[in-house]
C-alpha cells in the first residue's frame, strides 16, 4: 500500500493519481455512488424529450456500431468507465426502450382493433 504526501492512496500500485487507487479487484457488499443534481434521466418522459425514431438509431448502429451517447468499446476501453455515469447512460436507454415499447403496443392494438373490424365484414358478408 502507498500513502502519497498529498493524501492519494494506492493499494496494489505506487503510482495512485486519485484519492484511491486499486491496481485489482475490489470486492464490497456494496456501492453506493452519488448521482449530481440532474443527471437522472427521467426528462425522458417529458413531453418536450424528442425520442429519436428507430430508423436513425438504426443508421446510427450501422454507422458507428453502439448505440447513441454511449461510448464505444474503444472509449471505454482506452479511458474506463465511470460507474455513475454509465447507470444513467443504461438507465436512459431503458427509459427510451420503455416508449418505444409503449409506442409498439399502442399500434399493435390500433392494427389489431383493424383487423378485427375486418374479420367482423368478412364473417357477415
Amino acid at each position: 500500500m502507498t500513502i502519497l504526501e498529498n493524501g492519494y492512496v494506492g493499494i496494489g500500485t505506487t503510482s495512485p493519481n486519485v484519492e484511491l487507487t486499486v491496481a485489482g479487484k475490489v470486492y464490497a457488499r456494496e456501492v453506493k455512488v452519488n448521482i449530481n443534481t440532474g443527471t437522472a434521466p427521467d426528462y425522458v418522459f417529458q413531453d418536450a424529450y424528442e425520442l429519436p425514431s428507430l430508423s436513425y438509431v438504426a443508421g446510427y448502429i450501422n454507422q458507428h456500431r453502439h448505440l447513441p451517447s454511449v461510448p464505444s468499446a474503444a472509449e471505454m476501453e482506452k479511458d474506463g468507465v465511470s460507474v455513475g455515469e454509465m447507470n444513467m447512460i443504461l438507465l436512459k436507454k431503458v427509459e427510451e426502450l420503455t416508449l418505444y415499447i409503449l409506442d409498439q403496443d399502442k399500434k399493435l392494438n390500433a392494427l389489431t382493433d383493424k383487423l378485427n373490424l375486418l374479420q367482423q365484414q368478412v364473417d357477415t358478408k
